[in-house]
């Protein structure tokens, strides 16, 4: 649906800087996906790196965000597309601003704040913090991804662990942030500088531009309730 194949990390880096949204995965409008734009040896390589090895570079050498924001499944969202789409998913506000609403859970400040005072905080670390796992609190997927979601957390990396020879082995390792932490005065400047609703409709704008053949109630879906305001 979108003019794109990726063969290089280069590839990836010019798809996300061009299109602003590069999903990951399948997803409800056909061809909009890494996995469906992908060449076969890049996908799952027999030797070397491939896309899964890239996603730490790609979003240090972009800028651009990363997360689960459509339908709790991967994103790259460029810098500049990033912060229009943040304001409609916070709804114009700051996470004290909607735990002072009532809008938040206890869990969800609790987790939030754990990233927010300890960032950028790897997956493992931030676990033994806050106590999930096994024997501990349940929810951790859920709650990190809701916080993803609604662009106050991100993945600012992927971080790899490394042998006695100081070779990296396994899968990576997501390290959290949040927007503020990643991108600082900048962002804090211009998240909410539409309304809301003003950045719901740019941020669809781009993608009816991008996806110009996708339903109109598709894309709205990807981006989830309109904000009221």
């Amino acid at each position: 649906m979108f003019d794109l194949y990726i063969r290089k990390k280069e590839d990836l880096i010019e798809a996300v800087r061009t299109f602003g949204f590069v999903p990951f995965f399948k997803n409800a409008i056909e061809g909009f996906s890494i996995e469906e734009h992908c060449a076969p040896e890049a996908w799952f390589p027999r030797e070397g790196e491939g896309v899964w090895e890239w996603k730490g570079p790609v979003i240090r050498e972009s800028g651009c965000a990363y997360g689960k924001f459509f339908g709790g499944k991967a994103v790259f969202v460029s810098r500049e597309a990033f912060f229009d789409f943040a304001d409609a998913r916070r709804d114009g506000y700051d996470f004290d601003a909607r735990t002072d609403d009532g809008l938040t859970s206890f869990r969800e400040r609790f987790l939030y704040g754990l990233v927010a005072d300890n960032a950028p905080i790897l997956s493992t670390r931030l676990k033994d913090l806050g106590g999930y796992g096994k024997e501990g609190k349940g929810g951790f997927e859920t709650l990190v991804n809701r916080l993803q979601h609604l662009c106050y957390l991100l993945i600012g990396d992927f971080v790899y662990p490394t042998g006695r020879d100081g070779r990296p082995y396994g899968w990576g390792l997501a390290q959290y942030t949040t927007p503020e932490e990643r991108y600082g005065d900048e962002f804090r400047r211009a998240v909410y500088r539409k309304t809301p609703r003003e950045a719901y409709e740019a941020t669809l704008e781009r993608l009816a531009r991008l996806l110009p053949a996708a339903p109109a109630p598709r894309l709205a879906a990807l981006l989830g309730q309109k904000p009221a305001r």
